[in-house]
Order: structure tokens, then sequence, then C-alpha cells
């Protein structure tokens, strides 16, 4: 038995020194983090472990194992989850109790268990740097006495080498921000310090962070385009809280909501006696964004007479109040936004060619949802997580087949759109059950690919839906009950057809640009299209 024991003890060392040698290779952090939980998992045979960042009584999943990929885009505020706020709170090993009544924050969110983890081991580390907490590990397993064997002595040997793991990526990241270096981009940005939440890990993500990285810490004016929906507003924010005049307020004005007799007023300020009203001097917006950043959002609604007084300011930096015959000079940088295609509204005289060129020194596009599906897993945790707060529940997750509902659906309305469905949905399900712990099925959803709910651009694209007028849960359950009785392989098959000829005629029967867009080698859908006789 001392041999045996022995001989584990020895084991154990060395994944732990293997573990410290791979935590300094110069991986990039996602990769470091991944290969701690993965050695975790194998040297304790846990069900599900977590590494969390830490920041204003949020954690923020940075790499996960054994758990749906939805929690890698919630954000658990402490106080709404007490085993998480006990981790934060502890300043070294935390054991919950088997038949500990506080609920757990992967409630729902495991692989194959379904509702509450009734009887479990839950081991939660806080990860510590320079007297602070930067992050916690958890570690959970089914069996309740799963981890009695384990020394706290190794526990804490793994959070030292976590903490130091993820200390010295978020001191990379700092240092990174502040000599201007575009870093190379991780799989998952940690952002820790961000108080603008970006959710997502596509490339077209990624590529719009690292617009934002480049852009943000100059005064270089940006025009934000995308569809409604997608989260401009957001964009704006997150370039003005990267920029030196964050410390400043940032100053918002919808062009879209602006009265024309008001708007030079609410632009340029008035002074007392202008006109009918006007009882005292006041500021406009540029003022009020003097050494900050004025977000114009749909600017591309502006007339063109408020366009040239637009020009003016852009141009010379001068301000004059309306009724005033002095000018002021402020240091306001704008960072405008449109759902609008602004080359074509200057092409049909819409828009004055000189304010777009102004404005579009650097252009920054937001992609459409339906151009990132994969984010949709992660924005669907983060809007259920924060749902369930808003309704005063203990968890919300979701079905399986719900989550493929929503990435087979196309958004027209985008991020937006998705965020109010899972808040009905939400209250729905709510409705229709007295417990806190709610699943939401494809039944509580009510997406309907109708024409009138298509937005032009939508319409118009190749992309728009074949169908309509069906409920898009009901169409997900009946190809899914037609597959049961075809069998996998005709299912597949048949589904492989589908995806192939909607890729072709969206791609104007383009081959390559159709393997591009399944993300597959072209002659291996040269290959299969031969197999499914589609050549």
């Amino acid at each position: 038995m001392k041999v045996c024991n022995q001989v584990n003890m020895n084991n154990q060392k060395k994944t732990l020194t293997q573990l410290a040698i791979d935590l300094t290779q110069g991986v990039s952090s996602q990769g470091r983090f991944k290969r701690l939980l993965s050695v975790i998992r194998k040297q304790f045979g846990c069900d599900a472990s977590a590494l969390l960042a830490f920041n204003n009584d949020h954690f923020s999943p940075l790499a996960i194992d054994g758990l749906f990929d939805e929690v890698l885009g919630r954000r658990f505020n402490i106080h709404e989850h007490p085993r998480l706020e006990a981790i934060a709170r502890a300043g070294d090993v935390v054991r919950f109790p088997a038949d500990s009544e506080l609920p757990d924050p992967y409630d729902g969110l495991i692989p194959n268990m379904v509702g509450k983890l009734q009887v479990h081991s839950c081991i939660g580390l806080p990860l510590i740097a320079n007297d602070q907490l930067i992050g916690a590990l958890t570690i959970d397993a089914f069996n309740p006495q799963h981890f009695d064997s384990l020394s706290n002595e190794d526990l804490r040997i793994i959070s030292a080498l976590a903490s130091a793991s993820l200390h010295t990526a978020l001191l990379m990241e700092k240092l990174e921000a502040q000599a201007g270096v575009m870093p190379q981009v991780d799989a998952l940005h940690l952002e820790t310090s961000s108080t603008v939440q970006m959710i997502g890990q596509s490339v077209g993500m990624m590529d719009l962070k690292r617009d934002i990285k480049a852009v943000a810490n100059t005064d270089l004016s940006v025009l934000i385009t995308g569809e409604t929906g997608v989260g401009k507003e957001l964009v704006a924010a997150s370039i003005h809280e990267k920029s030196s005049r964050a410390k400043h307020t940032l100053v918002y004005l919808n062009c879209a909501a602006l009265p024309e007799s008001v708007a030079e007023s609410e632009l340029f300020g008035h002074v007392k006696g202008a006109f009918t009203g006007a009882i005292s001097n006041r500021k406009g917006k540029f003022e009020l964004a003097n050494n900050s950043t004025l977000f114009l959002d749909e600017v591309g609604e502006l007339s063109l007479t408020l366009q040239a007084k637009l020009l003016r300011v852009l141009q010379y930096g001068d301000v004059q109040r309306v009724g005033d015959e002095h000018s002021l000079k402020v240091n306001t940088r704008i960072v405008a936004a449109t759902n609008r295609a602004l080359h074509q509204e200057v092409k049909e005289g819409r828009f004055r060619a000189d304010l777009y060129h102004r404005l579009n020194v650097f252009p920054v596009h937001v992609p459409a949802l339906r151009e990132r599906q994969e984010d949709i897993t992660l924005l669907s945790g983060f809007f259920t997580e924060r749902c369930k707060a808003k309704l005063g529940l203990t968890n919300i997750s979701m079905e399986y087949a719900t989550s493929n509902l929503l990435k087979s659906y196309p958004w027209p309305g985008n991020v937006r759109e998705l965020e109010h469905a899972i808040n009905r949905a939400a209250v729905i399900a709510k409705s229709r059950s007295n417990d806190t712990y709610l699943v939401l099925k494809p039944s509580h959803f009510e997406l309907k690919l109708e024409h009138d709910l298509i937005t032009p651009r939508f319409a118009e694209s190749n992309l728009a839906p074949q169908y309509s007028g069906q409920s898009h849960a009901e169409k997900l359950e009946q190809q899914s009950d037609e597959g049961l009785r075809e069998g996998l392989r005709e299912a597949t098959e048949q589904f492989q057809t589908t995806m192939i000829k909607q890729a072709l005629q969206q791609h104007q029967m383009n081959w390559a640009a159709t393997a591009r867009a399944l993300k597959i080698d072209t002659g291996n859908l040269h290959r299969l299209a031969k197999r499914l006789n589609l050549k």
C-alpha cells in the first residue's frame, strides 16, 4: 500500500512539474489556459472545470472543460452566485459540502446533466496576485466523495500555477496596450479591465476588436457601419473607453431623433434670447464633448444644411452658438455610425461628399450576426445570465435543441433581436413554471421568418429565408422527426445536400466561394458533391 501511495505521489509531482513547464512556454494565453484545465481533468478525474477572471465583482470565464460553450459568454455577478462569492472572499481552498444548499452557477450547463446538480463535489480556488483577487479556478465532479483524497497542498500548488499564468497574461495585455503594440489575437480576449462587454470569438469579431484597438488611442474620426441591431453603439463606447479621452464622459446624440428646428442648437448650443424659448445660455454637444468623444448615431439622417455646418466644425474646430457672434475652439473627437451605405448616398446627392470623407477617415464595419453564427452561443449565454438577474431567477439554461434553433435562425434584427427573443422566451417559460430553475425550450421561442420581419437589406440578399409563416422551432422539430424516420446517414446526406445547394445559390454557383463559405477544402467539396449526385 505504501509503495502504491508513493507511486501516486511521484506521478502527481511529475504532472505538476510538467504543468509548470507548459505554462511558461511561448504559446498563447488561451493555449496555456486550455492546457491547464486539460491537465487538471486528467489528474483529478473531474467532470467539469473552469478558469475565470475577476473584475468589478464579476467572474468572466476564460477557458472551460466539460461545460457547454455558452458558459464562455456568461458574466457571473458574485452577488447573484453565493458559491462564487464564497470563493472570492475565502483567500484559500474552498470545499463545498456535497449537500450544500447554495445553487451552483453551472446548473444545467454540464452536458448529459439536466437540471440541478443535487449531489456533487465542488472545489473553488481563488487566484491571487499581489494580494489581489484576479480570478478563480473551479472543479466539479458528480461523485460526492470524488475529491476526498485530494490534499489542500496539491490544490494550492495548482492555484499558484494558475494565478501566475493568469497574472502574466493580464500583465502582457496591459503592457501591449500601453506600448500601442497590436498583440496576437487569442481565441478569447481577456479584457478584464473593460466595462464594455463585446462577446464573440468569430473571425469577424476578432477583426472588429483588432480595428478598435488600432484606432482607439488616436484622434482620427471613425465611421462605424453595419445593419440595425448589430451593436454600433457598443463599438463606439469601446473605442472611447480604450482612448486617452476615456476619463471624460462619452457624449451621445441620435441624429435620427433630432427635429430640424432644434438640431443646430443641440449640436452647437445657443445664447440667451437667440430664439423664442432660449431663456438662458446652453452648451451644445460639441462643447459638452470638449476633450472627449462625440458619438453621432445615425449620422446619415442629418439634413444637407446641418451637414454643411457640421463640416465647418470638423475642418476648423470652431463652434458658434446660435445667436452668438463669437466662436469657441473645441477639441472634440467624432465617432459616427450609420446603417446606410453613405457612399451611395453621396452618389445620389443626399450626403455631402466632403463630410463623408471627413467622417470616414477610419472605417469600422460591424458584421451582421448571421455572418458570425459561431458567436450566437456565447451571446445566448451572456443574455441568458443577464435575464436571470432581471427576472429574479436562480438559474436559466437552454436545451440542446434550443441552442441549435438559435444557431440556425438568420436573425434579421441581429444581436438586438437575439436579446429580445431570449428575454421574451424566459418570460414565457417563467409563466409556465413555478420553479426558479428554468430551462428554455424551442417552444418558448416565437421565431417566424415572415417577409414583414425581414429588413430591406436582408430581404434583398441571397440569404433571405426560403420559407415563411411556419415557426422556425416547428420546422426544426419537423426536420428532426424526418431525420429519425430516415436514419442518421440518410438524414445527414439530405442535410449536406440542402446546405450545399443553398450555399451555391448564394454564391452564384461559384464552387470556390461556396467551399470558403462552408469552411471546407474545395477538392473535398467537389468529391462530396459527386457522392451526393450534385455534379
